[in-house]
Formats: C-alpha cells, sequence, structure tokens
C-alpha cells in the first residue's frame, strides 16, 4: 500500500497514476482488478482442494494387474 503525502491544492493520484475524486482511495480500475483477483484466487483454491481429493481412475475389468500372469 502506497502511503503518499499530497501537497495541499494538489489532486491526489492512484497507485496506477490516475485522478481520484474527493474521499476516494483507489481509482475503479484499481477497484476492479484487485476484485478480479480475489475470485480468481478463490477459484483455484476451491479447484485445487477438490482434485486433491480425488481418487485415482479405477483399472478396467478383466485386465492382468501389475504384470502378473496365470499360467
Amino acid at each position: 500500500m502506497n502511503n503518499e503525502i499530497t501537497i495541499p491544492g494538489e489532486t491526489p493520484s492512484c497507485e496506477c497514476g490516475n485522478a481520484l475524486g474527493h474521499g476516494q482511495v483507489r481509482c475503479s480500475k484499481c477497484l476492479a482488478r484487485n476484485r478480479w483477483a480475489r475470485k480468481e484466487r478463490a477459484r483455484n483454491r476451491r479447484n485445487r482442494r477438490r482434485n486433491d481429493n480425488r481418487r485415482p481412475p479405477r483399472a478396467p475389468r478383466g485386465l492382468a494387474q501389475a504384470g502378473v500372469t496365470w499360467s
């Protein structure tokens, strides 16, 4: 987070360089980017958890397992 001291009379600017309105801390572009990044992290975390809990696929029936042959 940037803590910038602005000179009185100077318009404050966002971290990306856009001018800010009165009382704003970030511009709408930076707010949208941060919101998208939060959602993306949450989505990736959900997908990773889902994949970790999956069982390996079952072997098809009728095939010899581990190279064992009966003669």
